[in-house]
């Protein structure tokens, strides 16, 4: 039986919304999971104020409430991603197969990843 790491483990984008700008605050969370290593990977972005529009967008767009099975969809070896979008006072979870990464869920990923790796350093 595989194991999913749930995206809102307390680790990665919990808003602790003690003044106004905690509750403006905007977190995104991926964390990949599985493929033939099984290695885990972690992503997270918190953006600037003036990028909240564009990421608002991004977040949005994602279909959240809609229902799939992550566990059947899953295949040997396949990865699973765990998304977890704080947006402002709101939390979002989802747990999305690597064949359902598509479309919204694609651009936020990417999104993620990509603004990630430019806020790290090599050593």
């Amino acid at each position: 039986m595989r194991e999913y790491e749930t995206p809102g483990d307390g680790s990665d984008a919990v808003a602790d919304a003690t003044d106004d700008a905690d509750r403006s605050r905007i977190v995104v969370a991926v964390v990949r999971t599985g493929g033939l290593a099984g290695l885990r990977r972690r992503w997270r972005v918190e953006p600037d104020p003036a990028q909240a529009p564009q990421w608002v967008t991004l977040v949005e767009r994602c279909p959240w409430d809609e229902q799939t099975d992550a566990t059947t969809d899953a295949g040997a070896d396949r990865f699973v991603w765990s998304i977890h979008a704080v947006l402002r006072e709101q939390q979002r979870e989802r747990v999305v197969p690597d064949t359902q990464l598509q479309g919204a869920w694609r651009d936020l990923v990417d999104a993620v990843r990509e603004a990630d790796a430019d806020h790290r350093t090599e050593p």
